[in-house]
């Protein structure tokens, strides 16, 4: 339901909610269609890079990681991580992009205008600050999926010794570390953990590892398995996790693993609880909030998806390399309708309302 706005106040053509890639892509595009645009980020530019791991390596060339036409450049055929946050903060100088940082999204809703029309009222919230609102003619929403991990649900995972993501692996040498998963971060760990001196056991609930390991990761990770330097379980599922030890269940029974450190390595899904709060249908089953495949535009008029977001439980799905692209589009779409709105009533880009 739209809400009374009283008086005049400046709105902006977009608000981008995120600023990872995509995010930061469709800020990017706003800025080169000549759109008034503002990045609202709860936490740092590309805070899911942030959290990936600190040696990793990234599976693509650095050309598809490129957004605003800026070129990465590296002296490695695939870059690092560090490599990735010193281009984006680049990319952020490069356009002056304007990024509101440590804000959290609590609410988007239409407001009425005094002239009859509407605008898209962004609510958020600031540890420091408080509450503040926003108006936008359209919203993007570009948030991604790392921070909300695939839980388990089993007695245990919020033990302090339990984690769903991987760091680092020299504060587990010695250590008796179980990692839980199939795929490239589960894989890349297990290595990186043996290779620092952690006694490794991974854990799959499939028969093999997933497909999608990268081919210079699964000979490693295979060969390893082959001569015991790293124990692997297959078919096999958690099913509790206790402060020393995980018990896990086979087809022949359950059976009990030591473990000081354990590490989910399950996967992650988009923000379904945000979205919902946006009033973005989501489906239960697939975690797919509704969406035009065409344009990105969700149920919620004026409002957008970029990235990840719109992949739902199939995150694999969507990657830099093609989320990127999603903000252009989106761009394009938000540009023509502001545009003909513009065309029909003569009002300028960023001007009063």
């Amino acid at each position: 339901m739209s809400q009374e706005l009283t008086g005049v106040e400046q709105a902006r053509d977009v608000v981008v909610v995120g600023a990872g890639p995509a995010g930061l892509a469709s800020a990017i595009a706003a800025c080169q269609a000549g759109l008034d645009c503002q990045v609202i980020e709860r936490g740092a530019i590309v805070n899911s890079i942030l959290h990936f791991p600190t040696n990793m390596v990234f599976f693509t060339t650095p050309e598809l990681l490129e957004i605003g036409g800026l070129p990465f450049v590296t002296p490695y055929a695939k870059p690092t991580r560090d490599e990735a946050l010193r281009y984006y903060r680049r990319a952020v100088d490069a356009y002056d992009l304007t990024v509101d940082f440590g804000h959290d999204v609590e609410a988007i809703s239409s407001v009425r205008v005094p002239d009859g029309g509407s605008l898209l009222a962004v609510d958020t919230r600031h540890p420091e600050t408080g509450p503040e609102r926003r108006l936008a003619r359209t919203v993007v929403v570009a948030v991604g999926a790392y921070e909300c991990p695939n839980m388990l649900g089993v007695p245990g995972e919020d033990l302090p010794h339990v984690s769903h993501y991987y760091r680092e692996a020299h504060p587990f040498y010695r250590k008796r570390v179980v990692v839980v998963g199939g795929k490239n971060s589960a894989a890349e760990a297990a290595l990186e953990l043996h290779r620092s001196g952690a006694r490794v056991t991974l854990v799959h609930r499939r028969a093999e590892l997933g497909d999608g390991i990268k081919y210079w990761v699964r000979p490693d990770i295979e060969n390893r398995i082959k001569e015991g330097s790293v124990a692997a379980l297959f078919e096999t599922q958690v099913i509790e996790i206790r402060s020393t030890e995980v018990t896990v269940r086979q087809s022949s029974g359950c059976r009990t693993l030591a473990a000081d450190a354990v590490f989910l390595l399950t996967g992650h899904h988009p923000d379904t609880a945000m979205l919902e709060r946006f009033g973005v249908v989501v489906d239960p089953g697939t975690m797919v909030p509704a969406h035009n495949p065409e344009t990105y535009e969700t149920n919620v008029p004026n409002v957008f998806l970029a990235g990840q977001v719109v992949s739902g439980l199939r995150s694999g799905l969507i990657f830099i390399e093609n989320g990127r692209f999603h903000g252009e589009t989106v761009i394009k779409e938000i540009a023509r309708r502001l545009a003909a709105d513009r065309d029909s009533v003569g009002v300028p880009a960023g001007s009063l309302v």
